[in-house]
């Protein structure tokens, strides 16, 4: 038998590796589903109902979802938070209206604009020299950006950030309701959020519009499980619901919307316990932790809130990147993390992790410290923003025929793809964006430090043909 995606999962399972990444079942089985599986395979079947105007068991099951995150409405996504952003977007935003997004946004947010035509502002986060890390959307930036622009129809905010830190959504949520505009939540790593008051408030719980969740990312469901909340009054219901069936598979997996079924169940039944329990775990962890003196686990400062079961690693005082601590506990101590940068390493922890996870991960940590000298990792280049001219709309950009050219020759072009280093995460351009000198010489310095660029290709980027 030849059959390479097969073969490469159950090599990886073999391994038994730490899970510190999604999904949040961490590889175990919940209500053991998984014996169930290819019995409930099934299409929509007198008795099961139809996801695409669900009355039955489906809709039961959101409102069940809806009345644990004390919504006024709940939406299952089988195609992950992709089809849920896009439903959001087009549902609150029509076609030539305008829009305020975070400018490190999921890539989702931005294609909602090309689905939508859309046109598009920013609003950038800022930065923490000091732990080279994005932060916080400043509320009062969003209060002068909306006061100046009445054109404006909804913000999109992405909250907690892939790291954990969470902006004040409850301020933000009130200043988007006094201007009358929609706030609409990307929420995809906060699900877990509604189930613990020791962690950040949800979005949800703050008064956010639309809310959407990667189930599936912290909870215990399965990948591209997700689901959208409606939250008020001030999107149409019907217009979601009809937005929601568009961007929706009509075979839509039973499986994936069982697997909903049960990280609700088990939420409510298990794990607000489990959730306490494991914050607990977290904060013996961390404790642990700060007597290591050449690794660092973020704590955040006064101007923002971390969840804590972000748990953002950093080992620079090694001499070590993100990349080269991620990649030595992957092959010395056989845990792997959700992700990496050049500066920190990303573990995410879930209720379905252990005590005794922790337990590995620390003990590895406390190795490794003791095994590498201290040795100052040094970044040649600073991080800083630019805030490149609009030329086109992006979704005018994005059906433009487009070449590759070399950076040299990008001069006064105009790009066709986003240009995105990591860190800090933020677009350098976007397509429809005007390449300055400027842009060109702090790509080529960013290329210089070893920083990862998306969106260059053998020291070319792809612009719009004349």
């Amino acid at each position: 038998m030849n059959m390479p995606i097969v073969e490469g999962l159950l090599k990886y399972n073999y391994k038994r590796a730490v899970r510190f990444h999604m999904p949040g079942h961490k590889g175990k089985s919940v209500y053991d589903l998984a014996k169930f599986i290819p019995e409930i395979d099934v299409t929509e079947v007198e008795g099961v109902d139809n996801l695409h105007g669900a009355k039955g068991i489906i809709d039961k099951s959101q409102k069940k979802a809806s009345d644990i995150y004390k919504t006024k409405k709940t939406f299952y996504s089988v195609n992950g938070t992709t089809a849920g952003i896009y439903a959001a977007i087009t549902a609150s935003v029509k076609p030539g209206e305008e829009i305020l997004i975070q400018r490190n946004c999921h890539k989702s947010i931005y294609n909602s604009l090309v689905i939508g035509r859309i046109k598009g502002h920013y609003i950038y986060p800022k930065y923490d020299d000091e732990n080279n890390i994005l932060t916080i959307i400043d509320p009062k930036e969003i209060d002068h950006i909306l006061s100046k622009n009445k054109n404006i129809k909804a913000v999109v905010i992405t909250y907690p950030t892939y790291f954990g830190i969470c902006s004040d959504i409850k301020s933000i949520s009130d200043i988007v309701h006094k201007h009358e505009r929609i706030l609409i939540v990307d929420e995809a790593h906060g699900s877990h959020l509604k189930f613990n008051t020791d962690l950040p408030v949800s979005a949800e719980s703050a008064g956010a519009d639309i809310i959407v969740q990667s189930t599936h990312k912290t909870l215990p469901a399965y990948t591209q499980s997700s689901m959208v909340h409606l939250n008020s009054d001030r999107v149409d219901e019907d217009r979601l619901a009809k937005m929601m069936s568009m961007y929706q598979s009509t075979s839509p997996s039973y499986i994936l919307m069982a697997s909903l079924d049960i990280a609700m169940d088990y939420m409510s039944e298990k794990g607000i316990e489990k959730l306490k329990s494991i914050n607990l775990i977290i904060d013996r962890f961390i404790g642990n932790m700060s007597k290591i003196q050449g690794i660092d686990i973020l704590k955040g400062n006064k101007d923002y809130e971390l969840d804590k079961t972000k748990i953002v690693i950093n080992a620079v005082k090694l001499g070590l990147t993100g990349r080269d601590l991620e990649s030595i506990l992957r092959d010395d101590y056989n845990i792997e993390l959700e992700m990496s940068d050049l500066y920190h390493a990303l573990a995410m922890v879930s209720v379905m992790n252990t005590k005794g996870d922790l337990d590995e991960l620390y003990l590895a940590l406390k190795d490794i410290d003791n095994s590498y000298s201290p040795e100052q990792f040094k970044v040649k280049k600073n991080i800083k923003y630019l805030y490149p001219k609009k030329e086109i709309e992006i979704y005018e950009a994005f059906n433009e025929d487009s070449q590759f050219v070399s950076l040299e020759d990008a001069l006064g072009e105009v790009s066709a793809d986003y240009i995105i280093p990591y860190p800090p995460g933020v677009p350098i351009l976007a397509p429809g964006e005007v390449l300055t000198n400027d842009i060109i010489d702090y790509i080529n310095e960013m290329i210089d430090a070893d920083i990862e660029i998306l969106g260059i290709k053998e020291g070319k980027i792809s612009i719009i043909k004349r």
